[in-house]
């Protein structure tokens, strides 16, 4: 096969796809007023040169280039870039979002005082992300990984005067940083048994797990030589990192406050980027987990993800639902990898990127239209609260079509994106669950309630957003309500978003896995399309589509009315399941406890023994200066004293009168003689 580009332009190209947003965030500063047009040609750029290393890399080649940086004893460290199938889907996948929500963020920014500072925190945060996915050592990926933390503590604090903002970026850097210190655990431990933190010595590089193959339906890996126990810990210490950065209970809660941002970050944020990287981490290093670490994996996967689903089921806030079902998602992803179908992680991360970016820009604009008509009006209201929207879609059908179908795909229903990636994870669960038999059991009915719910949360969105009537009690007539589709700059994106919400692109039978390239490239083992994969889709759309009738007569005809707002469910659903009232209670208020005691204790006691030291010792100084003025300079200047009145008498011998020495000589000689006489 003829190569069009040399490996050497491709690690050029590489290059440029991560310097462009970096030289975009230090020009964006300088030059202000052209930050925006600075983002979107820098992203441009990241953009074209990922598709012609996607065209030069994917199903054909892998490229490693490293350059020698540390050597320590046996300790041995490079700087390179690993580019493989993994790596080059995910470039591809990332600037194109970003280049996406770049453009539209010229409007939604458009009268933000600092939106300079807007496009050079994006601009930081492509190139951290970027960098991630193309590092070839975990220590290269981790130092990433902390700037990709620290560009989003900037972003969803942007707007710095609320203080809601200020406390959520805090929150999402603190839990964070939870996560990393056992990823950091992890870097050591690795380095300790192996002596590299190289991705292609450790892993391989030819694929997604080149070092290791499937054999008997078992990973054989270079990992087995470990003890099980350092294997076991070191797996847990790389999860732990990944349920932060993906927001897996119990370090999930930052996700949802993270809202306070602009909603183009968290577009951004939710779709393909920060959250994203968790996953990535996990697949990355996919043959390090062991039996035990994969087991937890899907026990917790599958709780966040159902739990995230109840909770979006009451939420009020558009973007708090939006929040939730990322969360929920990631948990699916989180679930395939313990599962070990890489492939289906792998392909709903992709998939998911494209739908979820679409709901939260599309749930901009909603917000963005609403916001324009409370300055207008100079109302009061919520304008990301559901009870003040609904009957949009006549104002803006072409925001509520896509809308439609960004949920559509994330229920997952047939002939959109989220169909075959959705109901690849859901099958490998059924498969897995089979296989283990018994107990097991209990993971594919959770993960299809998990489904179902997701299905009737977003079309409670559509419906109360874009149906019935609007329902803001500020506007006494219709004439008030005028709203209309944004400019081109948020609305281009969108309809962009959603063609590919269409499964076309993603298979060309949208009812087989077999056709779906992505997929087919990560799988690892080749398996035939048995009972599950046509039992599982078939049940759970049925009761899909059956859950999209019961919301429209629900929230959109009110046909029926849930009176559940009393009930113990509704209130744990509301108050987020209380996680956020516990760690206030049981980690917050003991944390501050704790920082009152040692204040105390230093205040009184470190600083009490400082301060008698302290006293004790000008104490002893003034007793010492006591001493040398009145004892030793005393002493000296008394001996100075007596000397110079004894030189005073002696001169007074000197008078020059002859009797006068005649009387001292015989003084002088009587004492003398005195002297021996007595002596």
């Amino acid at each position: 096969m003829v190569q069009l580009f040399t490996p050497y332009q491709l690690f050029c190209l590489a290059l440029l796809a991560i310097t462009a947003p970096f030289l975009s965030f230090i020009l964006s500063l300088i030059f202000k007023k052209i930050a925006g047009a600075l983002g979107i040609l820098s992203i441009g750029i990241s953009f074209i040169s990922s598709l012609i290393l996607f065209l030069g890399i994917w199903k054909k080649q892998t490229l490693h280039f490293a350059f020698h940086w540390i050597e320590l004893g046996n300790v041995k460290i490079d700087v390179g870039i690993l580019l493989n199938d993994l790596s080059v889907i995910m470039l591809l996948l990332i600037s194109f979002i970003a280049l996406l929500v770049h453009i539209y963020s010229v409007e939604y920014m458009r009268k933000d005082g600092l939106k300079y500072r807007y496009f050079a925190y994006l601009s930081l945060f492509c190139f951290a992300m970027l960098s991630v996915v193309i590092a070839d050592n975990l220590f290269l990926l981790y130092a990433f990984w902390e700037l990709v933390g620290f560009s989003s503590y900037l972003l969803i604090g942007f707007w710095f005067s609320k203080e809601k903002a200020v406390q959520a970026n805090k929150k999402a850097f603190i839990m964070n940083r939870i996560g990393d210190v056992g990823f950091l655990i992890g870097l050591m431990v690795m380095l300790t048994q192996f002596h590299t933190l190289d991705l292609s010595a450790l892993f391989g590089s030819e694929n997604l797990i080149s070092s290791s193959f499937v054999k008997n339906g078992i990973w054989v890996t270079p990992f087995n030589t470990l003890p099980s126990y350092w294997l076991t810990i070191t797996g847990f210490c790389f999860f732990a990192g990944a349920m932060a950065k993906s927001a897996q209970f119990p370090l999930h809660t930052w996700l949802p406050d993270a809202m306070e941002g602009p909603t183009a970050v968290s577009s951004l944020i939710h779709a393909a980027t920060m959250v994203a990287a968790g996953v990535f981490l996990l697949l990355r290093i996919a043959p390090l987990f062991n039996e035990v670490v994969l087991t937890t994996m899907v026990c917790i996967g599958l709780f966040t993800a159902f739990m995230a689903a109840t909770i979006a089921l009451t939420q009020k806030d558009i973007k708090k639902v939006l929040a939730f079902s990322t969360i929920s998602q990631l948990g699916f992803m989180v679930v395939a990898v313990g599962v070990q179908d890489q492939a289906a992680a792998i392909f709903h991360l992709v998939t998911h990127a494209f739908f979820k970016c679409l709901l939260f820009l599309a749930a901009g604009i909603v917000i963005h239209e609403l916001h324009h008509l409370k300055e207008k009006h100079q109302l009061d209201f919520d304008e990301q609260d559901l009870n003040n929207m609904g009957g949009l879609r006549k104002q803006l059908p072409i925001t509520a079509l896509v809308f439609l179908l960004a949920a559509m795909a994330l229920s997952g229903l047939p002939f959109t994106s989220g169909y075959l990636s959705k109901d690849a994870i859901l099958v490998s669960i059924f498969e897995w669950a089979d296989l283990k038999g018994g107990v097991y059991w209990i993971f594919p009915l959770f993960i299809s309630i998990t489904s179902w719910l997701t299905t009737f949360y977003i079309f409670r969105v559509v419906f109360k957003v874009f149906f019935g009537e609007f329902r803001l009690p500020q506007l006494l007539s219709k004439s008030d309500l005028k709203i209309h589709e944004p400019s081109s700059w948020m609305r281009v994106p969108v309809v962009v978003l959603g063609v590919f919400c269409f499964g076309f692109f993603f298979a060309y039978n949208p009812f087989s896995l077999d056709s779906a390239w992505i997929y087919q490239g990560f799988i690892q083992q080749v398996h035939s399309e048995g009972f599950y994969h046509i039992l599982v889709p078939l049940y759970i759309n049925v009761l899909s589509l059956a859950l999209i009738f019961l919301t429209y007569q629900a929230y959109a005809n009110k046909k029926i009315i849930f009176n559940l707002e009393h009930t113990w469910f509704y209130q744990l659903s509301l108050n987020q399941w209380y996680f956020n009232d516990f760690y206030d209670v049981f980690l917050m208020k003991i944390v501050l406890f704790k920082a009152s005691v040692f204040n105390w204790f230093d205040h009184n006691i470190i600083d009490g023994f400082i301060h008698f030291l302290t006293d004790l010792v000008i104490w002893l100084s003034k007793i010492s200066d006591w001493l040398d003025k009145h004892a030793i300079d005393g002493l000296v200047n008394g001996a100075a004293a007596l000397v110079k009145r004894i030189g005073i008498w002696l001169r007074g011998m000197q008078s020059g009168k002859l009797q006068h020495y005649f009387i001292w000589m015989l003084l002088l000689f009587l004492s003398f003689m005195l002297f021996k006489i007595i002596v």
